[in-house]
C-alpha cells in the first residue's frame, strides 16, 4: 500500500500493488477504522482523517477494492472485509484518502512570522489543538521541523511564547530523542491527558 500526491508519504491517496498493478480504493463506506489500518501499515502514527471524493486527485489505473469495512485492528488493509478485488461500481472521482499523525498535514505552527515558526498545533479527532510545554525542548522542537520540512530547530519556546490557543490541549509531556522522523514516533502522555492550560502552549521556531 502507499498514500500518493499528498505532502509526504504519510498523507494521500490510497493505492494497492495488485497484479502487477498500481490502483486505487473507492469511498464506499470508507471511514476512520480504515484509516487506521493504513497508517499502522505505513508506520505513519495514528489515523487523522479518511478524506473521500477524490481529495488528493484522481488516479489512474484499476480501482482495486471498494466497500471496504477494517474493524481498525488490522495490520494490513489485505486483512479487511471488501468486494473482491477489481468488483466495483465506482469511478476515480470516489478515490479514497488518507492523512496520518506523521504527516505534515497533521501538524502547524501558527502565530508566528512564517509558516516554520509558532505555537505548534496537532490535528487529532478532527480538531486542532495545542501541545502543553513540560518537559518541551529543542529535541521536541527538531521533530517538529523536520515533519515540517522546516530546517534545524533555533528554538523551542514555552509559556504560550506565540500567544495562547484555544480548543483541546493535545499532548503532554513530549520526550523526542530528536532523530524521529515525526511527532507520532516520540515517547507522549496519551492524547488529551495533561494538567496544562493554554498559558503553557509550546511553540518552535525553525531555519526556515
Amino acid at each position: 500500500v502507499r498514500l500518493v500526491d499528498g505532502p509526504g508519504r504519510c498523507a494521500g491517496r490510497v493505492e494497492l500493488f495488485h497484479s502487477e498493478k498500481w490502483g486505487t480504493v473507492c469511498d464506499d463506506s470508507w471511514d476512520f477504522a480504515d484509516a487506521k489500518v493504513v497508517c499502522r501499515q505505513l508506520d505513519c502514527g495514528t489515523a487523522v482523517s479518511a478524506p473521500r471524493r477524490a481529495h488528493f486527485g484522481q488516479g489512474q489505473g484499476p480501482i482495486w477494492l471498494d466497500d471496504v469495512r477494517c474493524t481498525g485492528t488490522e495490520a494490513a488493509l489485505s486483512e479487511c472485509r471488501a468486494k473482491s478485488w477489481g468488483i466495483q461500481g465506482c469511478d476515480h472521482r470516489e478515490d479514497a484518502g488518507v492523512v496520518c499523525s506523521g504527516s505534515s498535514e497533521a501538524l502547524r505552527l501558527v502565530n508566528g512570522p512564517h509558516r516554520c515558526a509558532g505555537r505548534v498545533e496537532v490535528f487529532h479527532n478532527q480538531q486542532w489543538g495545542t501541545i502543553c510545554d513540560d518537559g518541551w525542548d529543542l529535541k521536541d522542537a527538531a521533530v517538529v521541523c523536520r515533519q515540517l520540512g522546516c530546517g534545524t530547530a533555533m528554538s523551542a519556546p514555552g509559556l504560550s511564547g506565540f500567544g495562547q490557543g484555544s480548543g483541546p490541549i493535545w499532548l503532554d509531556g513530549v520526550r523526542c530523542r530528536g532523530t524521529e522522523a515525526t511527532l507520532a514516533e516520540c515517547v507522549v502522555k496519551p492524547w488529551g491527558h495533561h494538567a496544562c492550560n493554554h498559558v503553557e502552549d509550546a511553540s518552535v521556531v525553525c531555519s526556515g
